[in-house]
């Protein structure tokens, strides 16, 4: 008797084991069957699609309404002083035409029949943005959408390489930082598309563009093929000049971890803070058409007898990135005249000291284009103010022409009229005394 209850168990287990087995290892082959590596996720989410959808919702240039509109229709679009961004979440359809369009599927009503955006984030330059292909939104259902030549299975990135690029300030204020904050997140899982294609610029910014990316940028190039994205996202988010603000980016990252992307992408082995070493190494950035430095030798004399290791930094170096951001990256002090090669300050590490000078009547773009975001990037600043008779100008026009005492008078004339003057027209003799001041300033400010 003891003996029958052993006897069901065990016809109660072969039962277990015949029934369900089979359908327990459908269940976990079926999953194997669909897992490739890419559309499961290790973080908690299921798929690519729900993974590529948080990320969108995750970019801050939609708030409120904007957001919410994503979510509910699949397509929305925000605009700010700098820049205009739509986003479509619902797959879009882009059109290589002489305009590109793109077709994002939305089930918004009443649907807009064609958005135009100039995918460049400096609004308020006209001038750049007349260098700027539109790109032509059009709003429609599958049924209107025309048929994929190519299917790409990660988000698009639209952006134009036109505006003032050929300056390096504004590439990287630009393009580099604004593809940064608008992509970071997305851990290169997106696709460039690019319009007005330089290639000089993804020559240059290679090892950049192929950190956010795992694809290669496409150029648009009007020849009428169509690519199919699941999503897509036209234009760039811009903060402020050389800028990335926490509490305005996805997982609150900011501008030292910019930089530390960039130390990551280069391979630059000094990230500071620096500890003040027995001779600091200096870099000049040395200018040869424009606010010149027509006293440099003697300068570059005052600044070994201060003690500094001068290394001079000419224009032609300095669009070799791979090379010139390690030699910024080994120096202790940053000097140059308000310029684009000021830029070259991200590759520094933190606490080293960048000295502007600061010519007549550039203070508003020195102090906001280099002075305040220094700080932001973990360096320190100090500014040399010139003095009129330290400018060209003085002697050029005479120190009683309204060049001089009445800068306004030339302000009237338009923004041409003073990048003539002031930006194009004046080099400096430096004084010397004064400077010497200055830069015994920058040597007190490291490691302190």
């Amino acid at each position: 008797m003891k003996k029958e209850p052993r006897r069901l168990i065990a016809l109660a287990t072969s039962l277990f084991i015949i029934l369900f087995i089979p359908l327990i290892y459908e269940s976990f082959s079926h999953s194997l069957d669909s897992w490739d590596g890419k559309s499961i996720w290790r973080d908690g989410f299921s798929t690519e699609e729900q993974r590529m959808k948080l990320n969108l919702r995750r970019l801050k240039c939609l708030t409120g309404e904007d957001k919410a509109q994503l979510q509910a229709t699949g397509f929305s679009c925000s605009s700010d002083v700098y820049s205009d961004v739509c986003v479509a979440n619902k797959g879009a359809r882009i059109i290589d035409n002489a305009t590109l369009a793109v077709h994002v599927l939305s089930n918004r009503e009443p649907r807009i029949k064609q958005i135009l955006i100039r995918p460049y984030p400096r609004k308020v330059d006209p001038p750049a943005m007349n260098l700027v292909s539109p790109v032509k939104i059009l709003e429609g259902s599958i049924s209107s959408s025309p048929l994929c030549r190519y299917n790409h299975n990660v988000p698009a990135v639209i952006f134009s390489s036109g505006g003032f690029v050929g300056n390096t300030f504004h590439e990287i204020n630009e393009i580099i930082i604004p593809l940064f904050i608008t992509t970071w997140h997305f851990k290169s899982q997106v696709q460039f598309v690019i319009t007005d294609y330089n290639p000089e610029l993804v020559s240059k910014y290679g090892p950049i563009l192929r950190s956010l990316s795992h694809y290669e940028p496409i150029g648009a190039a009007g020849n009428g093929t169509v690519h199919c994205f699941p999503a897509v996202i036209i234009g760039l988010m811009l903060h402020e000049y050389l800028t990335v603000n926490s509490t305005q980016i996805p997982g609150g990252y900011s501008m030292p971890d910019f930089k530390k992307f960039l130390c990551d992408t280069y391979n630059l082995k000094v990230k500071g803070p620096l500890v003040k070493p027995e001779k600091p190494v200096l870099i000049l950035i040395a200018r040869r058409t424009t606010r010149v430095f027509l006293n440099e030798d003697e300068l570059v004399k005052m600044m070994e007898e201060i003690g500094f290791e001068v290394r001079i930094a000419l224009p032609d170096e300095m669009s070799n990135l791979e090379k010139f951001s390690q030699v910024v990256n080994s120096g202790h002090v940053m000097v140059g005249a308000h310029g684009a090669g000021l830029v070259n300050q991200v590759f520094l590490p933190s606490g080293a000291v960048v000295v502007q000078v600061v010519p007549l009547e550039l203070d508003w773009p020195s102090d906001n284009y280099f002075g305040k975001p220094a700080y932001g990037m973990g360096l320190k600043y100090v500014k040399y103010k010139i003095e009129a008779n330290e400018s060209s100008l003085y002697e050029e026009y005479g120190p009683d022409d309204p060049v001089i005492t009445n800068p306004a008078s030339i302000h009237a004339k338009g923004y041409m009229a003073v990048r003539s003057v002031y930006i194009e027209g004046q080099n400096f003799r430096i004084n010397l005394v004064r400077f010497r001041k200055t830069l015994v300033q920058a040597l007190k400010l490291l490691g302190s």
